[in-house]
């Protein structure tokens, strides 16, 4: 069996706005337990070290195949910002490989989060659009841990 490789290069940039200060949303990626909640889900493995050097194993199955998330953080700045690269495979073929950075702004209203991946989408394992759309997904559930809607 003769398999096409092909690498999709993809950038997307997503923004949200949160009432509430950046130490409260910076607070949600950096806590093990909450990060779990909105970021993981109830039915995933998920492993957190927030700090540069540090990594985080997500790990959970869908469709049938495990997928695993393993992030490495390269700069954390306090409130302000968050560098790491990540990468996805679905049981053992490397899916992408993705460079992430989070900005927390302060605004009038609370916070601006804005952020900017830009992926390597390798042997159409993933594609972009479904990348963004789940880390949309991942924002929203921030938004609802946040307002104390997430479910416990």
């Amino acid at each position: 069996m003769t398999t096409e490789m092909t690498t999709n290069h993809a950038t997307f940039t997503l923004e949200r706005e949160y009432p509430v200060p950046p130490a409260a949303v910076f607070a949600r990626w950096a806590e093990p337990a909450a990060k779990a909640r909105w970021f993981a889900g109830p039915d995933a493995e998920h492993q957190l070290d927030f700090q540069p050097g540090g990594m985080e194993l997500t790990r959970a199955v869908r469709d049938g195949k495990v997928l695993t998330a393993e992030t490495s953080y390269h700069d954390i700045v306090v409130d302000s910002r968050i560098v790491y690269t990540t990468t996805l495979s679905a049981d053992d073929t490397l899916a992408t490989v993705s460079l992430t950075t989070v900005e927390f702004v302060p605004v009038e209203a609370g916070t601006r989060l804005v952020l900017t991946e830009q992926g390597s989408f390798l042997d159409g394992h993933e594609q972009p659009s479904w990348r963004e759309q789940g880390t949309s997904d991942q924002l929203a559930a921030l938004g609802a841990e946040l307002a104390g809607t997430a479910a416990r």
